[in-house]
C-alpha cells in the first residue's frame, strides 16, 4: 500500500468519520411510528420483514482497509472519455430520453416532464471538499446546462446520491423543483432551499401533473454519519405517466423478492434504471448491492421491457471498473458511466 493510501486511512479516514459526525447526525428524530418499516425501539428503519443491515463500524473499517489495499485500477488515475449530454440531447418535449450524468445521476425526459435522480454533480462523495472518494470522469452534463427540472428524486442518504453542494446550487438555479424523497430524507433538501418537498414511505403516491410517483421498497441502508445508520428511510421510485408507461429508478439496493412484490403491485416496466457497481468486497456488499447478474435477475423480476445499467461508483467501492465488465462478461462490449 502506497504512502498516500496509508496516510488516507490512518488520518482522513477518521477525520470524515469525525466530521460526518459532527454535520451529518440528527440531534432530534420526527416520530415515525406510523411507518411499518420503522422500529420505535431503536428509532431507525428497517425491512418491514424484519430484515437490517446491522454491520458495526468495525465492519466498515475492514472494509476500508480491502478498498485501500485493492489492486490499482489504471482507470482511477487516467479517466475515461465522456460525451457531453449537451451536444446529444434530445430536442423537443415530446420524447422519450434518458441521460447517464455520471454516477447514479440520471436525467429521464418524457411528455414534457423531467426527471432528474439522484443529483451528484461534485468531484467528491464526502463531507470534505478535499478528501474522500473521487469521481474519475466528469458529469456528463453540468447543472448549469440542465433543463428546466419538474422533479427530483433522492433515493437515499448516502453522500454519493444525497450531495448538500449539488442540491445547494440546483435550488438557487431552479427553487421550484418538487423534490421527492424518503422518510427522513426530505430535510436535508429543505436545508438546501427546496420549498416543495415531499417525503414518502414504501408504498406511498405522490402526484405531479399527470404523473404518479410511488416509493417502492429496496435492499439497503441508510447514514451521513457513524452516529445515525438507518435514521432515514431508502427507496426506489416508480413513475407512471398518463399513457400508462413506467420509468422504474432504483438507488442502491441489494437483490431481494422485492421486485417481484413491485411488478405485482404496480405493473410491468418500460424502462428500469438498475445499479450494477460497489458490489465488492461480495462479503461485505451483497446484502446492499447487487452485481451484474443480480441486476438481470431484477430486470427479469420487473418484468421491464428496457433497462440502462448504472455503475453507481466512481471507484467501485474497491472493485476496478475493468473488473465489472469481465464480472459482467461485457469486456470491450460494455461502457460504464462513473
Amino acid at each position: 500500500m502506497n504512502l498516500k493510501r496509508r496516510l488516507w486511512l490512518v488520518l482522513i479516514l477518521p477525520a470524515l468519520m469525525l466530521v460526518a459526525g459532527l454535520t451529518g447526525g440528527c440531534s432530534s428524530m420526527p416520530d415515525y411510528s406510523f411507518s411499518p418499516q420503522f422500529n420505535p425501539d431503536s428509532k431507525t428503519f428497517q425491512h418491514s420483514n424484519g430484515y437490517r443491515d446491522d454491520k458495526s463500524v468495525g465492519d466498515l473499517l475492514s472494509m476500508a482497509w480491502q478498498f485501500m489495499t485493492r489492486e490499482t485500477d489504471p482507470i482511477e488515475k487516467t479517466g475515461f472519455p465522456v460525451m457531453s449530454a449537451e451536444d446529444n440531447a434530445p430536442r423537443g418535449t415530446d420524447k422519450t430520453a434518458i441521460t447517464r450524468i455520471g454516477h447514479a445521476t440520471l436525467l429521464f425526459e418524457r411528455d414534457g416532464k423531467t426527471i432528474l435522480a439522484d443529483p451528484m454533480f461534485s468531484d467528491r462523495a464526502s463531507p470534505l471538499a478535499f478528501s474522500g472518494p473521487k469521481r474519475v470522469a466528469p458529469p456528463a452534463r453540468s447543472l448549469e446546462a440542465l433543463p428546466p427540472i419538474d422533479v427530483v428524486l433522492i433515493s437515499h442518504a448516502h453522500y454519493d446520491h444525497l450531495d448538500m453542494p449539488s442540491l445547494r446550487q440546483l435550488a438557487e438555479l431552479q427553487p421550484h423543483i418538487k423534490v421527492l424523497a424518503p422518510l427522513g430524507v426530505g430535510r436535508y433538501a429543505s436545508d438546501a432551499g427546496f420549498a416543495n418537498v415531499t417525503e414518502l414511505d414504501w408504498w406511498q403516491d405522490a402526484t405531479v401533473d399527470d404523473v404518479t410517483v410511488t416509493a417502492t421498497p429496496a435492499r439497503h441502508w441508510a447514514s451521513r454519519s457513524p452516529f445515525d445508520r438507518n435514521r432515514t428511510l431508502w427507496a426506489g421510485f416508480m413513475m407512471r405517466f398518463s399513457d400508462g408507461f413506467q420509468f422504474y429508478f432504483i438507488g442502491d439496493t441489494g437483490y431481494s423478492e422485492d421486485f417481484a412484490h413491485v411488478r405485482e403491485r404496480l405493473g410491468p416496466v418500460g424502462l428500469a434504471a438498475i445499479p450494477i457497481g460497489a458490489y465488492a468486497p461480495r462479503d461485505f456488499m451483497k446484502a446492499s448491492h447487487c452485481n451484474p447478474e443480480e441486476a438481470v435477475q431484477i430486470f427479469q423480476d420487473l418484468g421491464a421491457e428496457r433497462a440502462v445499467a448504472r455503475s453507481g461508483c466512481r471507484t467501485c467501492g474497491g472493485h476496478s471498473l475493468g473488473h465489472i465488465q469481465v464480472d459482467a462478461g461485457a469486456l470491450g462490449r460494455a461502457a460504464l458511466i462513473a
